[in-house]
């Protein structure tokens, strides 16, 4: 499940850059665009808002302030992911 999200992520923000920051993978694109690990139960995907996941479906997976939680056992959504990262992509281009 990991590599099917890391491979969505950089599908999504190709000129992002991979790094480690509090432990954990995360994608860089003028600031912090996306991070993920994965838990017991869950792999958790941040930082997004309410308002980011709901723009693309993701809704029901908001577990807490900025933090997506997609259980281990059920497929992960990728094509919202996909649409999640892109959103935040062209973001963090405009604003660069």
């Amino acid at each position: 499940m990991l590599t099917e999200l890391r491979a969505a992520i950089r599908n999504a923000a190709p000129d992002a850059e991979e790094r480690i920051s509090y432990g954990m993978p995360y994608y860089h694109l003028n600031g912090r665009l996306a991070y993920f690990q994965a838990h017991a139960h869950h792999i958790g995907l941040y930082p997004f808002t309410l308002d980011e996941a709901s723009a693309v479906g993701l809704e029901r997976y908001v577990a807490a302030k900025a933090t997506l939680q997609f259980p281990l056992d059920q497929s992960l959504p990728l094509p919202p992911i996909r649409r999640l990262i892109e959103r935040r992509a062209k973001t963090r281009t405009r604003n660069a």
